[in-house]
């Protein structure tokens, strides 16, 4: 590659991170936070117009196998990997075929010499739980999603032990978006209401969760890049678990809807838990910083 100067490190001042799924639900997001900290961000994705114009473009094929592929990013110095196919749709084979696509990008980039990699994981790795998720918490997968980022989770310690480098894995819980681009529950509320509708059916409501809005969940995904002391399973989370009631009578409130919740409606599902949230002492220590 081209000659570089030897960059004088003050804090994150020039750590370069590369973004795959820069242009994703989340990626975008995160790509402006990381920025906002002073990162030099290259952002990955197969499609990239709503990605905030700071960021590098780069055209890459994450999945071709190549072995030169930390090569071809440009050898930044943390790569954050959230390219999925199919997030929103759990049961998907898609999840399973990609897998070793997944797998065979992380060994390749460590094998390449990255000594920082982040990934994104998800609460759904859990399964069914009751209580605060820590890092030690056993993991009983239920979807094909929950099994395969699961299975790519255990893959990539094994990886980054391999290759004695650091690994992230960021574990995000309930995300509350500000648009119409996710396929949550709120999303499906905004909907209803720019259709006209004044009521929209709904379970009791009284399950807990862990809620974070997509800023934030940004933020704290942009703190833990920015640093290399806090690894392994981290939680995106605020820690506070909060009813689906009550969070979304709060949404319907924020976004001025005139929309009026069916309680009982729809039956609560058996597998679904009372009360799920993440332990967040490792996010907070990382913010505290």
């Amino acid at each position: 590659g081209p000659f570089r100067l030897p960059l004088l490190r003050s804090g994150s001042m020039g750590k370069t991170v590369l973004v795959t799924g820069a242009g994703g639900y989340i990626g975008r997001h995160v790509v402006t936070a990381l920025l906002d900290r002073g990162l030099e961000v290259t952002a990955v994705d197969l499609r990239l117009d709503s990605v905030d114009e700071r960021a590098t473009r780069l055209s890459v094929d994450l999945f071709s196998g190549d072995t030169d592929i930390y090569e071809q990013m440009g050898r930044p110095d943390t790569v954050l990997h959230m390219a999925w196919r199919d997030g929103f749709k759990h049961a998907s084979p898609a999840h399973i075929e990609d897998l070793f696509k997944h797998y065979q990008l992380i060994e390749n980039l460590y094998a390449g010499g990255l000594k920082q990699l982040a990934v994104m994981g998800t609460m759904h790795e859990v399964g069914y739980w009751e209580g605060a998720i820590t890092e030690d918490t056993p993991c009983n997968p239920a979807s094909l999603y929950g099994i395969s980022k699961n299975a790519l989770r255990e893959m990539a310690f094994l990886s980054a032990r391999a290759h004695e480098s650091q690994l992230q894995w960021i574990r995000a819980y309930y995300i509350v978006g500000d648009d119409m681009f996710g396929s949550s529950i709120f999303s499906k509320l905004l909907e209803a209401a720019g259709a006209g509708r004044e009521t929209f059916p709904f379970t009791t409501g009284r399950n807990k969760y862990d809620f974070i809005s997509i800023g934030e969940l940004a933020q704290q995904i942009s703190a833990i890049l920015d640093q290399d002391e806090v690894n392994g399973i981290i939680n995106a989370c605020t820690g506070e678990p909060v009813s689906l009631a009550e969070r979304v009578e709060r949404y319907i409130e924020d976004n001025h809807l005139n929309i009026t919740l069916e309680y009982g409606a729809f039956p609560d599902r058996p597998y679904d838990s009372p009360g799920v949230w993440g332990d967040p002492s490792k996010i907070r220590e990382i913010l505290a910083r």
